[in-house]
């Protein structure tokens, strides 16, 4: 009976800290844009609204309180195990979005990637991921589906913003201990950090060169990670979509192209006219000043 209550109370705790509010202003993002650019094993951050966010951002200082890694849709999974194993935890049909999360209540899931228009997210690209390096961590992650979410390694990271001298020896973070905490829980981050480490792709890795030239780099502990460690890699390509892109205009708009002129070679070039014009255009200098009348040359290919 109380072992049921503890349930119960437990469940409403959760129910409240995973209460998203309604938003505020306009994100300034266009997600539809996000939407045709995302490519698979792409980190999306997002900044949360709900209680569990706001403590998540509080720890970690970043306004980045979730990461989910996108998969693709379920019908471009070249592996039919791995695109099984993503079918039978999800109800989206073969042309839906996904990522791959961990959720507070809910465990690892897969999730429409749509779940997130209307939040302020930004997209982080693993630079020169090799494409079967990409399958390996889309399988990591896939094979995490229903797994626990790790509370106690939430609470840690809590513990961990403290002076560890001031802090009771028996509140202290087990984050350093080896295989500390059940293997079948995990938080977003270290979902992921894990996911890319099992194929030897640097986050922040730990640099262990002496004054030696030995260069010599480790993997950091992946229960240390948050969400913004992977806005600060160097190793990731930060992508952001605004709602009004100032870099819209294609770049072939910006070449110097000489105003209504059109040439046969770099020394032969004329200028058009408007039919509702006598005199011709203004035009450019061009790489040569000489510009043939083409009413001349008209005449003289006159028999």
């Amino acid at each position: 009976m109380l072992k049921g209550v503890r349930r119960w109370i437990g469940s409403k705790i959760i129910t409240w800290l995973n209460r998203e509010v309604e938003a505020t202003g306009h994100t300034l993002s266009d997600f539809d844009r996000l939407c045709d650019e995302i490519r698979p094993c792409d980190v999306l951050l997002v900044e949360g609204r709900s209680p569990v966010s706001n403590i998540i951002k509080t720890i970690t200082q970043s306004p980045w309180s979730h990461s989910a890694i996108y998969i693709g849709r379920l019908r471009d999974i070249e592996v039919p195990a791995i695109r099984a194993r993503v079918a039978k935890y999800s109800d989206v049909d073969q042309n839906t979005q996904v990522v791959i999360e961990a959720i507070l209540g809910k465990g690892t899931i897969v999730a429409p990637l749509d779940k997130y228009r209307g939040y302020r997210v930004r997209l982080c690209r693993p630079a020169g991921l090799a494409p079967k390096d990409r399958q390996r961590v889309i399988a990591y992650t896939v094979e995490k589906l229903g797994t626990n979410y790790n509370l106690r390694q939430l609470i840690d990271l809590a513990r961990f913003v403290f002076p560890y001298s001031v802090v009771p020896r028996r509140w202290r973070s087990t984050l350093f201990v080896h295989n500390a905490g059940p293997e079948t829980h995990t938080v977003c981050s270290t979902l992921l950090a894990d996911a890319f480490q099992a194929v030897h792709f640097p986050i922040l890795p730990i640099n262990l060169s002496n004054d030696s030239s030995e260069q010599k780099i480790s993997h950091r502990n992946s229960r240390l990670f948050t969400p913004q460690d992977f806005d600060f890699s160097p190793y990731f390509e930060v992508l952001k979509f605004p709602f009004h892109n100032i870099h819209d205009l294609a770049a072939y708009h910006l070449l110097p192209w000489a105003e209504n002129s059109i040439c046969n070679d770099e020394t032969d070039c004329y200028v058009e006219f408007k039919q509702d014009e006598k005199e011709p255009l203004h035009m450019k200098p061009l790489a040569s000043d000489k510009v043939s009348d083409p009413s001349n040359s008209k005449q003289e290919t006159q028999p």
